[in-house]
């Protein structure tokens, strides 16, 4: 099989990373940057993209995200690049006080990438080896390339692992980038009014009430299969289970197991996407966070109806807001 060179493979990167919160790179570098407005929507763009590796529009002052083929085999992560240039007269200076934040957020974080390795190059002893997840302690030095990440067999590219392996790396470059915190994105803040006063409320149930909570729990049963066999053409049957038991008596309704870390899936059978998360985040911060916390790596709430631009919006703000790996998926029978 011949393989893509790495044009092919940027431009197919950039195609697919709508449907991920990496696709809101730009999005995210304006907002933590304060520029006017959006440096293009593309991640890899034209100037950035050379024979043999690319970085992201923007990166070559920045902790880049950064893909590259090297002997058959395509490496794709971050990476600290201290090549001087007409961007970056002065690497050491600008990029040295964003290797500290680097290390900070992996000595803090050390569970989120263990599944990744660094290597790094300089001109006098050419490439080293690869080695484990940890900070960054060599001295720093001009032309010196420092890399975190992974590899795939240049012919069997899987660009939705990728995608997600970015997705993750998202919260590494938002707290590099960030300045060492979590910076959301500018948001126009409606007027909120305050009305006193309070109802009195229902305190008993019917069976009326009882018949509807019966029709919602077998709608939430039809969704959960159809998410399962969804789920399971995706990853694997043998990666995928629903209604998983987390401490005491907390099930997750579909877990994904996927290398290292987990998916965990929230269905609710509300008519709006609004509802659905509203109800189901509070138990996926529980499910994931609750000590002590578990190796996820996305939360996914599940509704019946598709998310809206409000809705996406919303998520987005949680992403780059709380470094919350949160997203919304549509399923429907």
């Amino acid at each position: 099989m011949k393989h893509p060179d790495i044009h092919t493979i940027a431009k197919q990167l950039n195609l697919k990373a709508h449907l991920h919160p990496f696709g809101m790179l730009q999005r995210i570098r304006a907002n933590l940057k304060g520029l006017s407005r959006q440096p293009g929507k593309n991640i890899f763009s034209f100037q950035t993209t050379k024979d043999h590796y690319a970085f992201h529009h923007g990166g070559r002052t920045e902790l880049q995200f950064n893909i590259g083929l090297e002997d058959g085999k395509l490496r794709y992560g971050v990476a600290f690049s201290f090549e001087r240039s007409q961007t970056l007269q002065r690497p050491i200076k600008v990029l040295g006080p964003k290797v500290k934040r680097f290390n900070e957020f992996i000595q803090q974080h050390s569970g989120f990438y263990k599944d990744m390795q660094m290597w790094h190059y300089d001109k006098k002893r050419g490439r080293s080896p690869s080695y484990k997840l940890g900070p960054i302690r060599q001295k720093l030095s001009e032309d010196m390339f420092i890399f975190l990440g992974k590899q795939q067999r240049g012919d069997r590219i899987d660009y939705e692992v990728i995608l997600t392996d970015f997705d993750r790396l998202l919260q590494l470059y938002q707290f590099v980038e960030g300045g060492g915190k979590s910076q959301p994105g500018k948001r126009s803040l409606a007027p909120y009014v305050f009305c006193p006063g309070f109802s009195k409320k229902k305190s008993s149930a019917t069976a009326t009430q009882m018949r509807k909570q019966h029709d919602v729990d077998l709608i939430h049963n039809r969704l959960q299969e159809a998410l399962c066999r969804r789920l399971a053409s995706r990853y694997g049957a043998k990666n995928v289970g629903d209604e998983q038991q987390i401490g005491k008596g907390a099930k997750v309704d579909v877990v994904v197991r996927w290398r290292k870390a987990y998916l965990f899936y929230e269905i609710k059978t509300a008519n709006s996407p609004r509802a659905c998360i509203r109800e189901a985040i509070g138990q996926l911060l529980e499910y994931a966070f609750w000590p002590p916390a578990k190796e996820v790596m996305r939360l996914i709430v599940v509704g019946k109806r598709a998310i809206d631009k409000d809705g996406r919006e919303y998520l987005r703000c949680l992403s780059e807001g709380f470094f919350l790996p949160i997203e919304y998926e549509q399923i429907d029978v």
